[in-house]
């Protein structure tokens, strides 16, 4: 079982928060992990240090939280199925963007890589056939 397979939705979450957190403001700070997970900022510190003993992270107590190359790779490709999904959702089923978005996240932690390589060969297929916007 790889790392990537041991992590839970939850600690999944955390590496995608930090993802966007990192990519907008340089370095994350676990008061905007809680702020953006709307959780406790007690709660991230423990979590904060799975992530580091995973090698996920580099994070001290009251410093900056930022990724590792292997965190980076692993949040980058729970980013990529969220707008995948997302897309799908919201463009081909006509979902809201809200509805879209929120199962997206739930939906990205549930499918695994085998799953997804097909889901995705499926979107491609539909988006290339000639009669899909028939009605």
């Amino acid at each position: 079982m790889t790392k990537e397979n041991e992590l839970s939705e939850s600690l999944e979450d955390y590496l995608e928060t930090i993802l966007e957190l990192q990519t907008k403001n340089t370095v994350a700070r676990s008061k905007d992990i809680a702020e953006r997970l709307d959780i406790k900022r007690g709660s991230v510190t423990g979590m904060l240090k799975k992530l580091a003993a995973h090698k996920f992270i580099h994070y001290e107590p009251y410093g900056y939280v930022t990724l590792t190359a292997s965190g980076r790779k692993i949040a980058q490709e729970i980013e990529s199925r969220h707008i995948f999904l997302k897309d799908f959702l919201f463009r081909i089923l006509e979902v809201d963007e809200k509805t879209a978005n929120d199962t997206a996240c739930r939906m990205e932690h549930a499918m695994n890589k085998d799953t997804f390589k097909k889901f995705q060969k499926f979107v491609a297929f539909m988006d290339a056939c000639p009669h899909r916007n028939e009605k």
